[in-house]
Formats: C-alpha cells, structure tokens, sequence
C-alpha cells in the first residue's frame, strides 16, 4: 500500500508542477509520476526535507525540484525539436 501510495503522491507532485509551468509532461500519468520522483529527489537535494512529508515526499522541495525538471525538460525537447525542423534546409 505504501509503494502505491507514493506513486499517487508522485503523480500528483507532477502533474501540479506541469500545471504551474504551463507545460505537459510528457508521458501522461507515467511522466508526472517520474517527473514527481525525480523532481522530489532534485528538490530534496537543493532544500532538504523543508516543510511537511506526504507519502515519503517532502512536499515543497518535491514540488519546485519538479517545476525545475519540467521545465528543463521542455526546453530540451523544444531545442531537439528545433533541430529536427531546421535541419532539413536545401
């Protein structure tokens, strides 16, 4: 119960970051709970464990560690589209 736990609360911490940045994860539901994971331990390496834990996460550090994923994530895939459509000049 706890491992779903988590990836509910994951989930959740992606997909408001994806809701405050304006950006989609990409991914779907699956995005926003790797964005939460990865976001909640990029947070907790900048800010520690500040403010309440939900479901193993410290929600803060979790939520702007994800906000910062999402949005280096969509800046690298806009730059990767950006070759893709630009490479094709003749």
């Amino acid at each position: 119960m706890e491992i779903l736990w988590m990836l509910i609360v994951g989930g959740i911490i992606g997909w408001l970051a994806g809701l405050i940045t304006g950006r989609d994860v990409p991914g779907g539901i699956i995005g926003n709970i790797i964005a939460g994971f990865i976001g909640s331990w990029l947070g907790g390496l900048i800010l520690g464990s500040l403010g309440p834990v939900i479901g193993g996460f410290a929600i803060i550090p979790a939520i702007i560690g994800s906000i910062i994923l999402v949005l280096i994530v969509s800046f690298l895939l806009r730059k990767m589209g950006q070759k893709k459509n630009h490479g094709h000049h003749v």
